[in-house]
Order: structure tokens, then sequence, then C-alpha cells
């Protein structure tokens, strides 16, 4: 449990992949092969129990037990602990669900502490990301990493391919394949700047518009249609447009990837929020459906009547895509190596109120769970010039430094700033220590780990969209904010203002390509 505990801070802290997998990779190796089926789940943040009952309230009264000043807790009586807890119920389990943590908490160190509460609460956050632990898994295991990876995507998850390549090796991982019913991790992209850098990478390609709406993967087999989200969610309940499409497609089984979409009555998109609406619902779906519509477009298919596309390049699967699903179902799309017909393509889908395009390789495999540089995305970012009003200290690698910025746009009418959300993204180390020393020198006054300062710093932000939210005064939010650069060569009065920021949100600003 020491090591376990040991090696999960060390990844943590490292920012180096290599050493995050070299480190990860011997814990993997060192460990009995009896106690694989307790510690891959646990890399990969989930317990072998599933959910086992606690709660907040029960982890943050165990956290306060004190710490064991040595190490005697060992995996498999950890495992079997949880065990015990999660198979408590009944009068009393409250109460003895709370001794059962104190006892366990009281033999553990605070590393291991810590390690226990992120593990129940299923928010273990150790940098061990699926990639990352794929290659640590092929390593220790001595197979492909590529196996492990495409075991993982067909599968829907880590722990059962990384299980059977450490403890049978190579030849178990050939039995993982695409089953309906079994969603797989959808396929991701990596970003262009813009056209003339996806181009000069993929060549002719496959460009696709980008809507701002719902990932889905559509399973079905025969009459029976399920639906599920980018996480892999199920929600056929709560789109019957999707289900009643699925079923009239000329096909026995199929396995589709598209984006569901709610569009006003002129055909512009609503904003990504109002699409997540229809998601939320499980009751009254039908009266709700009538209000707010959902359009499904496709632009993928993995399966269809029982054989698999995966391994087929790009133009073999959208052949079958076209062959079985209509065109209005299907996602706008032209083929180009031309950069002015691609800029031109992007400037109508950006018109149009769309993110932008996915540039795709036409030669590109579907591969679930991976972010490579086969398909790109293009989406021209809103920018805007903000004041930083405040700022957050803070935590783990970042422990020392002024991180989490609140960002605000001025109100001429006032002569204040109206605050627009918060954003850590985007920073440099360079750029934490510079903003830490310069926002200390403006400080006014504190709130708990909060800094108010002065609002003299000028920042240049960039995000997806502006979204209603009631969380600040202004109603407004930034969705998706990261820092591009400070602008040293403006002062607060040069900021953008909030009626900039309305009109975006409001549908009247325009984006350039």
């Amino acid at each position: 449990m020491a090591r376990v505990a040991r090696v999960g801070a060390e990844v943590a802290a490292t920012r180096s992949r290599k050493t995050k997998i070299e480190v990860l990779a011997e814990l993997l190796g060192a460990t009995p092969r009896e106690e694989l089926p307790v510690l891959v789940p646990w890399l990969c943040g989930e317990l072998r129990q599933g959910k086992i009952g606690v709660g907040y309230a029960a982890l943050s009264e165990a956290i306060r037990t004190v710490a064991a000043p040595a190490s005697s807790l060992m995996l498999a009586e950890v495992d079997a602990a949880f065990g015990a807890i999660g198979g408590l119920s009944g009068p009393g389990s409250s109460k003895a669900r709370k001794e059962a943590l104190a006892h366990l908490f009281a033999r553990a160190t605070r590393d291991e502490q810590q390690l226990l509460a992120a593990l129940m609460a299923g928010e273990l956050r150790q940098g061990a990301l699926a990639g990352v632990l794929a290659e640590a898994v092929a390593a220790a295991g001595s197979v492909p990493a590529d196996a492990v990876r495409r075991a993982a995507m067909l599968s829907g998850d880590l722990v059962h391919p990384a299980l059977a390549a450490m403890m049978e090796g190579a030849d178990a991982l050939a039995a993982f394949d695409l089953t309906l019913f079994r969603p797989v991790q959808p396929m991701l992209a990596d970003t262009a700047d813009d056209v003339e850098q996806a181009l000069a990478s993929l060549g002719a390609a496959r460009l696709e518009t980008k809507l701002d709406g719902a990932r889905v993967q559509v399973h079905r087999r025969g009459e029976e249609v399920r639906v599920y989200t980018r996480a892999l969610l199920p929600v056929t309940d709560a789109v019957p447009e999707v289900v009643e499409l699925a079923r009239a497609l000329p096909v026995d089984e199929i396995v589709l990837d598209g984006e569901t979409i709610a569009l006003d009555a002129s055909g512009r998109p609503h904003p990504f929020q109002t699409t997540m609406r229809r998601f939320g619902r499980k009751l009254d779906v039908e009266e709700v459906r009538a209000e707010l519509p959902l359009s499904v477009f496709f632009f993928d298919v993995l399966q269809v009547d029982g054989r698999v596309l995966v391994d087929a390049p790009l133009t073999e699967r959208l052949a079958e895509l076209e062959r079985v699903v209509p065109a209005h179902a299907r996602i706008e799309a032209r083929t180009t190596d031309d950069p002015e017909e691609a800029r031109a393509f992007l400037q109508s889908v950006l018109d149009q109120g769309h993110e932008g395009l996915m540039a795709k390789s036409p030669a590109s495999p579907y591969e679930a769970g991976h972010r490579g540089s086969a398909w790109l995305k293009l989406k021209p970012a809103w920018t805007l010039d903000l004041v930083i009003l405040a700022v957050e200290w803070g935590s783990g690698r970042r422990q020392g430094w002024l991180s989490n910025l609140h960002l605000g746009a001025r109100d001429p009418g006032t002569g204040g700033y109206v605050m627009l959300g918060k954003t850590f993204k985007g920073l440099t180390d360079e750029m934490l220590a510079w903003q830490t020393r310069e926002l200390l020198a403006r400080e006014v006054r504190r709130e708990g780990h909060v800094v108010h300062v002065r609002p003299e710093l000028v920042a240049e932000v960039a995000f997806q969209d502006v979204q209603t939210s009631p969380r600040y005064p202004g109603g407004m939010a930034l969705r998706l904010a990261r820092v591009k650069a400070y602008r040293p060569d403006k002062g607060p009065a040069d900021a953008d203002t909030v009626d900039t920021v309305r009109a975006i949100h409001a549908g009247r600003a325009r984006r350039r390509a």
C-alpha cells in the first residue's frame, strides 16, 4: 500500500510522460500477480467493487483520523475492507461503516489516507491518464502498446485489457472486439491552428462541419436501439428522435458515431447548454421534445450487419455511411487540398453559427479513445481583452502560486467591471511566476484563498462561447476560457466591454475564419 501511495504522489508530481510510464510500469511489474486485480482498477481511478456507499460526509470524518506513523497496510486487506464496507446494509450500517472507515484510516499513513479517500470518492487524480497507463501496462507486460490501446478502445475501459495483458499476455488481447451494446471510447482529435496547417499535415482532407452539440454513439440490433453519450452513459430514453432514425435504417445491425444538437426554426444551433437540457430529462420527454426537438448528424460508422469497420480507412467507412444513412442525417462535408476552398467552407460553417471544422485523413482507421493527428479540430476561438479582478491560490503542482484568475469585462455604464468567470488554463510556469508577483503587488484584500486586486492587468483570453449563468451578476460566463497572453501594452480602459460580450451571447457578433 505504501508503494502505491508513493508512486501515485510521484506520478502526480511530474509532468514528464516518459517518467510517468516508467514509474507505473515498475509498480505493475513489481506487484504480485494475485494483487493485480486490485491494483489495476485503482490505477484507473476505480475500485474493484465499484461504489461502496461511502459519502463525502463519512470520508470527511475519516480523513480527520490521526494517521499512522508507519505503513502497515497491504493491498489485499484494503481490498477486503472495501468489500466489507460495501456489503454493510440495514439498521446500524451507517455507524458500522464509520467505525470500519475509522479503523482503516487509523492504520494508514497520511499519504495512504489521501489515496484511500480519493479512491472511495472516485476522484483519484494522479496524472495516470489512460494513454499513459496503457503504455505502462504494455511495458510491464511486454506486449505491444497498440494492442493494449486497441483492446481498451473496443472493451470500453482499460481495466479488463490491462489485466489480460499483465496476466495472460498478448494473445489474450486479441479476444477483445467491438460488441453491440458495449460502447467504445470515441475517437478524439488534435487541434490545428488554421486550415493551412491542417492541409499541410493531412494533404487532401475530409472536412466536416463541427457542431457544438452532444456526441452520441448509437447501437442497433433489429428493433433494439441504445444510445450512449461521449462518456459512454446510456441516454436512450431521452433521445427518441435518434432512436426512431436508427430504427428506420435499412440494416439489421449497426454502430454509428454522431452528434445531436438542438436547432432553432431557422436551422441555427441553440447554445450547447440548451441542447444539454434534453439529456437531463427522464420524465415528460415527449413534452420537452415538442418544445426543443433534437437533430442528429452522423459522421462515422463502426459496424454494419456484423462487419466491424474500425480498422478500415475512413473512405471505406464513409461509403458504408452514405449507403445506409440518409443525407439529411449525415454531417455536411467535403474533401479538398485547396486552402482557399477550405477557408471558404470554414467561414460558411461559422456563419451558420457552428463551431468550426474537423479535418480528417481519408486513410485514418477509427482509433477509439485515441487523440491523434489523423483527426484535427479547426475551431476559431473568440478572444477578448479582459481585466483581472481577483485570483485564487493554486493547489497541487501550483501550490504557492496565484493561479485561478477572475475575469472581468469593462462596463461603460457604471465605470466598473462585470465578472465573466474564472480560468487557470493556458498558464505556463513562467506566466504563473510573473502573475503571482504582479498580482500580489496589486493586492487590496483577501477572502480565504482569494486575493482581490486592483483592476489594472489585462489579459487576452480565448474562449469557445458565452453561456447563460446565474452564478455571476451579469448573467453570463465564458465557456472553456484560457489565457493566451498578458497585454502589458494595454490598460483597463482598453479592455473589451460587457456590451461586446452580450453581442456574442445573443449571436449578433461574427467570428472570422
